[in-house]
Parts: C-alpha cells; structure tokens; sequence
C-alpha cells in the first residue's frame, strides 16, 4: 500500500461527448495505478516531470511544458508520480465514446 499523498481531481466539463478534469498533483502525489477507458488529451497548466511507472514496473520521466498538449489512445495503463519539488496541474480532456 502505498504512502504518498494522492493526486486530487476537479471535473469542469462532463457530457455524452467529453469530460474535462483539472488534476493536481503536490510533490510526491501520485494517481494511483489506473488504465485509461478513453482516448484522451491533456494539456499541461504548469512545467514538471511525470515519473511514470507502468504495470511490468518500468519507471519514465516524462516532463510538462504548460500549453504543449499531448494525445493518447484509450487502454493506457500506468501510475503518475509528481517527485518534484512543486505542484504539477494539467488538465485532461476525455474522449467519450457515444452510446
């Protein structure tokens, strides 16, 4: 069971078509292993470097450039670690399947 702090969430949009979450992530917060059921976006708000931990354990740093957005497909599975030193915020765009 893991110690770190989690990432907090704030959904701004939500419809048959989209949903727009706002993360936040203190330093050392993660997302908790998860797996995308959706294509999606996210657009970077603040700069920082994800560590990002995938299922067989491998560990990348990926880092944020504010307003530099970034796309992929639903069935991405991974943790999203902030180690920095400051709070990394970036928004998600979803996109939901119709039906």
């Amino acid at each position: 069971m893991s110690t770190r702090p989690q990432a907090v969430s704030a959904t701004h949009v939500e419809n048959e078509r989209t949903r727009v979450t706002e993360w936040r992530l203190v330093p050392g917060a993660e997302t908790g292993a998860h797996v995308h059921e959706y294509d999606y976006v996210i657009v970077p708000i603040t700069p920082g470097t994800f560590h990002i931990v995938d299922p067989d354990g491998t560990v990348r740093q990926f880092p944020l450039e504010p307003g530099r957005s970034y796309f992929r497909k639903a069935g991405v599975s991974h943790n999203v670690i902030n180690d920095g030193s400051a709070d990394i915020v970036f928004v998600e765009v979803e996109l939901l399947q119709e039906g």
